[in-house]
């Protein structure tokens, strides 16, 4: 798998995630992924525990659209996915890639589950592939790959600063119709257990609203981290 793939890794704070997401990658690291973590300024021991486990980690400009850019341009491989501190890859990652060779299809997104027990949150999850799948449009816990070639010539992320998945999402729609991975990602559900899961959803679909009719998306972020009591997420 040499040059095959590059998984970019957007950390601001996550001191406390990144070993832990590090070392789940390692099996792929030894069949000659590359990691890159594209650190937006963190004022915690994430870019030093970074260092023990990727293979680059470069220091941008905060923001996740930014950040990601940033460690595509470092990439080697032919693929890049990329992928949130607190998502794990699924066990048959390496089988998974192999698949894509034989996809006609040039970029595409994985179906989630989330790491916890609780019946509710069944549910989400089963909205959130269900949304994905009909609609083919990827949210960052969905860990979007895409060729480097494409990503390129769409010019990458928009420098946006919240919804930059489901505008990448867009206009690589325009390209093809993406692989929907069925092997699924397994994300934290941090954000709904701290800020309260009904609040959580109704404030996500109403931004995800305002961004279908056209709000800007700098002040959508502005709602979006007062929201977020805690800072991690960014």
């Amino acid at each position: 798998m040499p040059e095959f793939l590059s998984i970019v890794i957007p950390t601001l704070n996550e001191a406390a995630t990144i070993s832990a997401c590090l070392e789940a990658l390692s099996p792929l690291r030894q069949l000659g992924a590359q990691v890159i973590v594209a650190d937006g300024g963190s004022t915690d021991a994430t870019v030093a525990r970074a260092q023990v486990g990727a293979d680059k980690v470069i220091i941008s400009k905060p923001g996740r659209a930014a950040q990601m850019n940033a460690g595509a341009r470092e990439a080697r491989g032919k693929w890049l996915l990329f992928l949130h501190a607190d998502t794990r890859l699924p066990e048959n990652m390496a089988d998974v890639m192999t698949a894509w060779t034989f996809a006609h299809s040039d970029w595409g997104f994985f179906f989630v589950r989330l790491d916890s027990p609780r019946l509710e949150f069944r549910v989400i999850e089963q909205m959130m592939n269900w949304r994905a799948y009909y609609f083919r449009i990827a949210t960052g816990d969905q860990c979007l790959f895409v060729k480097r070639e494409l990503f390129e010539r769409v010019e990458g992320y928009a420098d946006i600063a919240l919804m930059e998945d489901i505008e990448l999402s867009k206009r690589l729609k325009r390209a093809g119709r993406p692989v929907v991975a069925l092997a699924r990602v397994t994300t934290s559900v941090r954000k709904w257990e701290r800020e309260g899961v009904v609040k959580t959803i109704v404030l996500m679909w109403r931004l995800r609203l305002a961004f279908f009719f056209g709000a800007d998306p700098n002040r959508l972020a502005l709602r979006y981290y007062r929201a977020d009591s805690s800072g991690k997420e960014f």
